[in-house]
Order: C-alpha cells, then sequence, then structure tokens
C-alpha cells in the first residue's frame, strides 16, 4: 500500500515517518519540458532498483504515473521530485511487518542558469569533504544526503561553479549533485562507483548511447583528460572550463562528444 501526497496537498506528514526519522528513503529528481517528464523511463528504473535493493515493497507505478501526469498539467519547464519512504512503524530502526510507503511528488521551478552554463562551462574547485565508503548504497539516490549538505556548505566560501568530491582513497567520484565523465583518445570513462557516489539518470542515458567506461579516477589523470563534463538529468552534459588552475576548452569539449555521439548514431 502507498500514500501519495502532491505539492498542493494539505495532508501533513507524521512525525513518525521513517524517512524523517532514518532517512529511511528514496527519491528522484526529473526535467519536465512541455508537459513531459523527460527520461521517466530512467527515472521509473532509478526507483525500482532502490525499492528492491533497500528491501521496500513495489510501489505502484499506475498510481504513481496518473498523480505525476496530473501535478505535471501545463507545465513547460519545471522540476519533478519523487520522494518514497517506508513510511511509520518498527520498533526503533527495525523495520514495520506491513509497510505502507509514503510518496512525496513536488513541482517547481527550473533553475535559471543552467541553460548559461551549458554554454559557458563550470569552474570546479576540489572539495574539501571526501565521501566515505559503503558498497551496500553506492549509487542509490537514498534520503541519506548530509555529505551533500555538508559538501554545499564548504562550497559557499569557495570561488567556483561546482566541486569535485573525492573519496577517502582520492579517488574522483563525482561533483555536488551531478556525475563527472570524461573524455579521453575517443574514449569515453567515469568514475567507479562501486563503494560510494549516486549514479545518475544521464549518465545512465549516455550509458545505452556510447560505451562508457567505469574506472578509479585519480584528479591527475582528469585533469589531463582531452574534455571532462558534469552531467545530471535537469542540466544533461556540461562542459568543465576549469579544474583548480587547469584549463579545459569548452568549444573543444563540445564539439568532441558531439563527434562520439554522432559516430555512434551511424552504427
Amino acid at each position: 500500500m502507498q500514500t501519495i501526497i502532491t505539492t498542493d496537498d494539505t495532508s501533513a506528514i507524521n512525525t513518525r515517518d521513517r524517512g524523517l526519522n532514518y532517512g529511511d528513503g528514496f527519491f528522484t529528481t526529473a526535467k519536465v519540458s512541455a508537459g513531459q517528464v523527460e527520461h521517466w523511463q530512467y527515472h521509473k528504473a532509478r526507483l525500482i532498483e532502490c525499492a528492491e535493493r533497500l528491501a521496500f515493497p513495489a510501489i505502484n507505478f499506475i498510481e504513481l504515473e496518473q498523480h505525476i501526469k496530473t501535478a505535471i498539467t501545463g507545465c513547460k519547464l519545471n522540476v519533478l521530485k519523487v520522494v518514497v519512504t517506508r513510511g511509520e512503524g518498527g520498533r526503533g530502526y527495525g523495520l514495520p511487518q506491513h509497510t505502507h510507503l509514503t510518496i512525496l511528488i513536488t513541482v517547481s521551478a527550473f533553475p535559471q542558469n543552467y541553460s548559461a552554463l551549458v554554454k559557458s562551462g563550470v569552474n570546479l574547485a576540489l572539495s574539501p569533504i571526501k565521501l566515505a565508503s559503503q558498497p551496500l548504497l553506492a549509487g542509490l539516490k537514498t534520503l541519506n544526503r548530509l555529505e551533500q549538505v555538508l559538501i554545499k556548505n564548504a562550497m559557499a566560501s569557495q570561488q567556483c561553479d561546482d566541486v569535485l568530491v573525492l573519496d577517502h582513497q582520492n579517488n574522483v567520484i563525482e561533483a555536488s549533485a551531478a556525475n563527472v565523465f570524461a573524455i579521453g583518445n575517443n574514449t569515453l570513462y567515469t568514475p567507479s562507483l562501486e563503494q560510494c557516489g549516486i549514479k545518475g539518470v544521464y549518465l545512465q542515458s549516455l550509458c545505452d548511447k556510447l560505451a562508457v567506461e567505469f574506472k578509479h579516477v585519480s584528479l591527475n589523470e582528469l585533469t589531463q583528460a582531452r574534455a571532462v563534463f558534469i552531467c545530471n538529468s535537469l542540466m544533461g552534459a556540461v562542459p568543465v572550463n576549469r579544474i583548480e588552475q587547469h584549463p579545459f576548452n569548452v568549444e573543444q569539449s563540445m564539439r568532441l562528444l558531439n563527434e562520439l555521439l554522432a559516430k555512434e548514431a551511424k552504427c
């Protein structure tokens, strides 16, 4: 069973909800364009994977998709967020015997700066916050995002558009709210997400178009790439203009990516 709460709903979330108390849940954030959710099949797959790996009951997508359709009616360019919690119940951390999901649907304004960043590229600094390893949660977009809160807080005092985040072995993992990928010698690679980090929807869609290698990436290797991008489901692929003091050519980066996509399209 599940209860769905939408943006205009006056229903209150119970103070005993496990999402509030333990971060026991997951979410996805999608771009809405002309009344349609972009990459919905990938967002749906993410929700299904999160539910399975976290031992949640199956989501009723027929009901959920109907609520989403109603919520985004008339939307031209917006952000859809779907949050799923395990609801109430259980003793302490223990799971409830019968789970009644709480699902929150919100629609908000689209960030105005994203289109400009695609053209100008992003300047990246190095975050002083490092990600902890937890392979059981790696790749999932769970509600436990305190690391990202600390990263964003530290970023406020850094002169940059975004930051690169490393793990405690000094491997590059991701940006503050985006994946990272790079182009080498006509190859495309991205950091391994086996121990930590989130596998984003846009990155997954890119993997379905191009051969993408997941591997351990050092900061030095990344700065030696021909082109570097950050990406998520809202802004798509955004070229990196600079990592710390190392510059990249944004026009060349976009040309290299477009060449790879065009080459794959012909195959």
